[in-house]
């Protein structure tokens, strides 16, 4: 049957379970009852569809009772890049992940330069098996080079989207541009304790940056209301290796004395003893000033 002439709801979660096997690489049929509250027969009808419309895309192990994704697979449905990191990041909505129709009265800033799906979905599926990753990556330091990195997150720092992963070659956890990484050659060795997102210091130290209107600024009420200040101050929780990202993207003066224009910031940092538990220090606006 063609899937135009399925009912939203069989598309919606024909697409779900398209959805899963690309980015997380398996799915069970209690995932699917447990996102649409479905019985088990309806459900079972819906992989047997599925299976029917894609017989190479998935292979179920009767052991652990999942669907697993086959090296042949093809998505049935175009996820298209934006809505799928949106959802990745927001929480995965209705399973059909088409692009929308740009509104003629109401914008948004430039958007991000998204990277290829299927290089999105190889990350997603390391990320969810606990597997490192044999990578071709194109860095600004030292070109093109083979990598084994073991993701753990992925990132938008506000300019672009990065993969948080430990770097093999290195020995640290680090950032990786996804956009950068030109090809994905499959799992690598397996992974270890000390590769682990638990055991990455910056990612797991929660930092509090506390922001205020910038001291130069002769009317400072305006930015309180821009951010929604309480008492003049406005708190945000955030890791340690996103905290320099952050600071950057909002423009956040943190100058010794906050000399920098406040026609460049509008924001200062208030705690400025948190700079020494960043990771990124050296992008964050004024941060190495005396």
């Amino acid at each position: 049957m063609p899937l135009e002439e399925l009912s939203h709801g069989q598309r919606q979660r024909l697409a779900f379970i398209d959805f899963s096997l690309q980015y997380f690489g398996e799915i069970s049929r209690q995932d699917l009852i447990s996102r649409f509250a479905t019985g088990l027969a309806a459900a079972t009808r819906d992989f047997a569809l599925y299976r029917e419309l894609a017989p190479d895309n998935m292979q179920l192990v009767h052991q652990t009772k999942r669907y697993h994704r086959q090296p042949g697979f093809k998505a049935l449905f175009p996820h298209d890049p934006a809505v799928i990191l949106h959802g990745l990041a927001q929480g995965f909505g209705d399973g059909l992940s088409h692009p929308k129709n740009p509104s003629e009265i109401c914008f948004d800033a430039v958007a991000l330069i998204h990277p290829e799906p299927e290089i999105v979905a190889a990350v997603m599926r390391a990320i969810q098996a606990n597997a490192s990753l044999k990578v071709r990556y194109v860095s600004t330091s030292s070109g093109e080079t083979s990598r084994e990195i073991v993701p753990h997150a992925l990132v938008n720092n506000g300019q672009r989207w990065h993969v948080r992963a430990y770097d093999r070659l290195n020995q640290q956890f680090t950032d990786f541009v996804i956009n950068r990484i030109k090809s994905i050659g499959g799992f690598g060795e397996p992974v270890v304790q000390h590769e682990r997102s638990e055991a990455d210091a910056h990612w797991q130290r929660q930092l509090c940056l506390k922001l205020i209107p910038h001291p130069s600024l002769k009317y400072p009420e305006a930015i309180e209301l821009d951010y929604g200040m309480e008492n003049g101050v406005l708190e945000i929780s955030c890791r340690a290796a996103l905290a320099g990202y952050l600071l950057r993207q909002w423009s956040v003066d943190c100058s010794a004395r906050h000399q920098i224009s406040s026609g460049v910031c509008q924001l200062a940092l208030q705690n400025l003893q948190v700079l020494g538990d960043l990771e990124h220090s050296s992008i964050v606006p004024g941060a190495h000033s005396r």
